[in-house]
């Protein structure tokens, strides 16, 4: 199992999880999860994510980490030497494809919550709702459109400072401040949330089982969570696992970093409904929550004083959280550039932020240029559509037809037992081989019909 071109490893098991964590949790674990948890029977919605969680997002993640550390090098070189045929490449292009789109329209996000964090400190979040809601249509509406570009590229740039510093030195380094960080941040914003009289009822809200609300909407919900909030797809844990070093636990680690996913997002609920509840607003979700409810529930839940202080904890909270993400999308494309065009990082980097930045800044200014984008929509939307409901589920659709079906069963067990270290019981192989060849197939592809034709 010896790397053929990647040079670089994570130096540590816990910077392996962490980092790779770090690519999974995002702003979908903060403003999503609470709230469709809440509007699907709570912790009996909690039940069913954690069953699709481990036997769809678990074995899916588990297939990316194969194909990985087997190819040790970019997702190009890594699925055509686990396919043996060039035409597996497509996979690869793909990734650093959907990868930088990723990147693209996020960044755009990224930089609201740099703004937000900004009006944070200087007290311009909290306010009455028109003011709030004036603020958020004028970062996206053409007063402030160009401040909006600006910080999206400044994000970008961030990101790429980041990763050009290395795997070790860069991505490692960063991921162990800033995933340790992040979960202690929405500890403290969780205490400080259930603090506040009647916090229990939105605690019930997030919690209590009410089995009447589910359906098999309710399914679909929570297999589609537990596709998307891992990141499934997008080739960035095809990447890191390329980083793994050869006593790393493939199974041991999806289900740590699981781990750390659901409890984020659970964390997230605990900040959120708490402080909503206790003064009657109900949140809901995307920008919309963490851009016009939060301050708005902040306002009206804690005094002046705290509710300065602890907008400021929450908006950090927001850019630490995007900004785990957005170093695993650029990094996708540094590396297959960088070992591709065999460049240095720094130029293979510049190269990723440069197409980032440029469609990038078109997301943002298409909110007030609707000409920007097709089909009536922005082209924020567009490539928040086509890499959720195409590239991903095709990609993740792809890696176990690859892992279940091509590859030969001793490869795949080499990395499994990470070259005989560790033993795997028949029982638990037999479902394994079971899950990637048929289950895990025909769930992602309900998950691609369903979003192509039964959503907006």
């Amino acid at each position: 199992m010896k790397a053929d071109i990647n040079k670089n490893f994570f130096a540590t098991q816990i910077g392996s999880i962490l980092a790779t964590a770090g690519s999974a949790v995002g702003l979908g674990n903060i403003w999503r999860f609470p709230t469709v948890t809440g509007q699907n029977g709570g912790a009996a919605f909690i039940l069913i994510y954690l069953f699709f969680n481990v036997f769809l997002g678990v074995t899916c993640m588990m297939t990316e980490f194969i194909v990985g550390r087997n190819g040790a090098s970019n997702p190009l070189r890594a699925y055509i030497k686990a396919g043996k045929k060039k035409s597996w490449g497509v996979m690869g292009i793909l990734a650093i494809l959907c990868g930088s789109l990723i990147l693209s329209f996020y960044s755009v996000v990224a930089g609201w919550c740099v703004y937000y964090l900004y009006l944070a400190i200087t007290g311009g979040v909290l306010g009455s709702f028109d003011h709030i809601q004036s603020t958020f249509s004028a970062l996206i509406g053409e007063k402030d459109i160009y401040i909006c570009c600006a910080i999206s590229v400044f994000f970008v740039i961030i990101t790429h400072v980041i990763v050009v510093q290395g795997v070790q030195k860069g991505i490692e380094r960063a991921a162990k401040y800033m995933v340790p960080m992040l979960i202690l941040l929405l500890i403290a914003l969780g205490v400080a949330s259930t603090s506040l009289p009647g916090a229990w009822r939105g605690l019930e809200f997030l919690f209590k089982p009410d089995f009447s609300k589910v359906t098999m909407h309710t399914f679909y919900e929570a297999m589609s969570m537990a596709f998307f909030s891992l990141s499934l797809g997008t080739a960035c844990l095809v990447t890191y696992a390329s980083y793994f070093r050869e006593d790393a636990h493939i199974g041991k680690f999806a289900l740590q970093i699981s781990i750390i996913d659901v409890v984020v997002a659970i964390l997230a609920g605990i900040t959120i409904f708490p402080a909503a509840f206790s003064v009657g607003v109900e949140p809901d979700a995307g920008p919309s929550l963490i851009f016009l409810t939060i301050p708005n529930v902040f306002t009206q839940a804690f005094s002046p004083t705290s509710g300065y202080y602890l907008s400021i904890v929450f908006y950090f909270l927001l850019v630490l959280a995007a900004l785990t993400s957005t170093i695993s999308m650029h990094e996708i494309g540094t590396s297959l550039l960088s070992q591709e065009m065999k460049t240095s990082r720094t130029v293979a980097g510049t190269l990723v932020t440069i197409f980032c930045c440029i469609m990038g800044t078109l997301c943002a200014l298409s909110f007030s240029h609707p000409d920007i984008g097709v089909m009536g929509s922005t082209l924020f939307d567009n490539l928040d559509s086509v890499t959720s409901k195409v590239f991903m589920p095709i990609g993740t659709f792809a890696t176990c037809l690859l892992v279940g079906w091509v590859m030969s069963r001793k490869t795949v067990m080499r990395q499994l037992t990470s070259d005989n270290r560790y033993a795997w019981s028949r029982p638990t192989l037999r479902t394994f081989f079971f899950l990637v060849k048929f289950v895990c197939p025909i769930l992602t592809a309900i998950i691609f019909v369903v979003n192509i034709f039964f959503t907006n």
